[in-house]
């Protein structure tokens, strides 16, 4: 599952010839349209993300991150997209369109069923959910280093060409396994750290 509207709105052509049927496009066609409707009527845009954090970090718009979080997403096929909160239906990759906001986006990611969490983080965050435990990956070594007790995995050593995306991808496959086994846990979970659930509201989430 990988979720957030704004994240993927500039960039939703890529995600379109994924889609496995006409169904599946026409969901994904109604939850932009429905988003693009609840922003305009509390008068803003997307141009509020990225957050000033991202755009520190070399974000320059939210096309820029549009791009990313589609890439991120991979390329495998889509075979469902849900509305907020709705009940993951199907095996395989989902599109649930939540807010970009990471804590309202978590919220409904559980009330979707979602049952553990990676993510990706270049700035640094210690977001993290008491119902399922989220795996934080450093974008960047610096990041890692500075925070060495609260990310999990390092991905920076791909772009330093220390590791390869397969070897890291690997590394990220066994963590997954191991936590989602109960063997180990989170840097957060080990020291308790929490957000409290935030549900979807009438303000404006871009």
């Amino acid at each position: 599952m990988f979720s957030e509207v704004t994240e993927i709105r500039d960039a939703v052509h890529l995600l379109a010839p994924r889609t496995v049927s006409d169904e599946v496009l026409a969901k994904l066609v109604k939850e932009m349209k429905w988003y693009d409707k609840y922003l305009d009527e509390s008068h803003v845009d997307r141009d509020a993300n990225p957050s000033p954090g991202n755009k520190k970090g070399g974000l320059l718009n939210v096309v820029d991150k549009a791009l990313g979080s589609v890439a991120k997403s991979g390329s495998t096929s889509i075979v469902d997209v849900l509305s907020p909160g709705e009940r993951i239906r199907k095996r395989g990759m989902t599109y649930a369109a939540t807010p970009a906001s990471d804590f309202v986006c978590g919220t409904m990611q559980l009330s979707s069923g979602m049952t553990l969490q990676v993510f990706t983080t270049g700035r640094g965050t210690t977001y993290n959910l008491m119902i399922a435990p989220v795996i934080k990956v450093s974008t960047n070594t610096a990041l890692k280093e500075k925070w060495n007790d609260l990310i999990d995995l390092d991905a920076g050593r791909i772009a330093t060409g220390e590791k390869t995306i397969e070897e890291v991808g690997l590394e990220l496959f066994k963590l997954i396994i191991d936590i989602a086994s109960g063997t180990k846990k989170t840097y957060a979970d080990v020291h308790g750290i929490y957000n409290a659930l935030s549900i979807f509201n009438p303000a404006p989430i871009t």
